[in-house]
């Protein structure tokens, strides 16, 4: 695994376990069995929806997007704030914005 996925553990640490798995040339990151994050290119992305996308939004994070054909395609994933990244205590925020989004999308 990559620093940046060890690193991650830390982070993730105040919320609760992370399981990282590779996929897609990245890393899903799941929590209690429910993917809610990716690591694409070193950057940790968050599961929003409907009503936490505008969260992310608000703040300027991009959106995560992929390559198909000649256009681009965005996923319900967006960048996770820096100070999230950078306080465990604010991770648990946006970790549990993302987990409830990913339980919802699963009904």
């Amino acid at each position: 695994m990559s620093g940046f996925i060890d690193f991650l553990h830390e982070a993730f640490a105040e919320f609760g376990p992370i399981q990282p798995r590779k996929m897609f040339g990245g890393h899903g990151i799941f929590h209690g069995g429910v993917m809610i994050g990716l690591v694409s290119d070193e950057c940790l992305y968050l599961k929003a929806d409907a009503e936490t996308e505008s969260r992310f939004v608000e703040r300027g994070l991009e959106q995560f997007t992929y390559a198909k054909g000649n256009k681009r395609v965005g996923m319900s994933y967006y960048q996770a704030p820096e100070e999230a990244l950078e306080d465990p205590a604010e991770m648990v925020a946006w970790a549990r914005l993302a987990f409830e989004a990913a339980l919802r999308s699963r009904k």
